[in-house]
């Protein structure tokens, strides 16, 4: 049996890592219970949204999806959307992808927030200030009537709450239209603000991007990319972000790259 070499197990080794983020449910369509979220993300320790029964698997041609349902009058993953966090191999560089297409009757309210990306050992959400050793992260988030952005936690932010990268005014998330993300994230090097931040959406014929290239996400070598948030809710920190009507958004064909 010939032997590998040293970079090629590096790739085995990141992809058996990978080979934890499900791209979808794996049941059969129907409610997606603790026990389903378990067999398809072994890895993580806590969820929100689940348990209370939030989510559901549903097929599409291209394949199954889960849903999450939000919750009318209510913010945050703990009471109106779910929220969970998945460790993967660090890596300096990283690419989150995947689709979302939000309901009919989808309530955009003043925003909320979508699957992204994250590091280091501390939970930089929430006001949790970065500060280039606990950590980071960058979550894509819709805005009042459809507007988008990408929202982020990282060294160089002069407030407790994060950063907004805003795309085009012009650019607007459809309803009940199947809407590509493309989420890129290269870490800085630790003594310059040379770390990149790119957001890059699309649906039919129409994309929109917003690109960083000057961003400060860490300042040790140790600190690298090694989550997957999977976090989706509306809010905002009061209930003026809260749906005012029941809504529920689709997400399928997940992968990092």
């Amino acid at each position: 049996m010939p032997k590998l070499s040293f970079a090629s197990l590096l790739l085995l080794c990141a992809a058996s890592a990978w080979a934890q983020i499900p791209r979808a449910p794996a049941g059969a369509p129907g409610p997606y219970d603790a026990k389903a979220w378990r067999a398809d993300w072994p890895g993580c320790p806590w969820e929100d949204g689940v348990s209370e029964g939030r989510l559901s698997a549903v097929s599409r041609p291209s394949g199954n999806r889960w849903r999450v349902d939000y919750a009318p009058g209510r913010i945050g993953p703990s009471e109106g959307g779910a929220a969970w966090n998945q460790s993967f191999e660090g890596r300096d560089e990283v690419i989150l992808a995947y689709v979302v297409r939000f309901s009919p009757d989808f309530d955009w309210r003043r925003g909320g927030k979508l699957p992204g990306l994250g590091g280091g050992p501390g939970k930089t959400t929430g006001g949790r200030r970065a500060d280039g050793i606990n950590g980071f992260s960058v979550r894509p988030m819709w805005r009042a009537d459809g507007r988008m952005e990408a929202y982020a936690y990282h060294a160089g932010q002069t407030k407790d709450y994060g950063d907004n990268f805003t795309l085009p005014k012009t650019f607007q998330l459809p309803r009940d239209q199947d809407v590509n993300i493309r989420l890129r994230v290269r870490l800085n090097h630790p003594d310059r603000a040379d770390g990149l931040l790119e957001l890059k959406v699309t649906y039919g014929q129409t994309t929109a991007e917003v690109t960083a290239q000057t961003m400060v996400w860490r300042k040790a070598p140790t600190l690298r990319a090694d989550k997957l948030l999977f976090e989706t809710f509306h809010g905002g920190s009061d209930l003026s972000w809260a749906p005012e009507r029941a809504c529920h958004a689709e997400f399928g064909d997940l992968r990092l790259e």
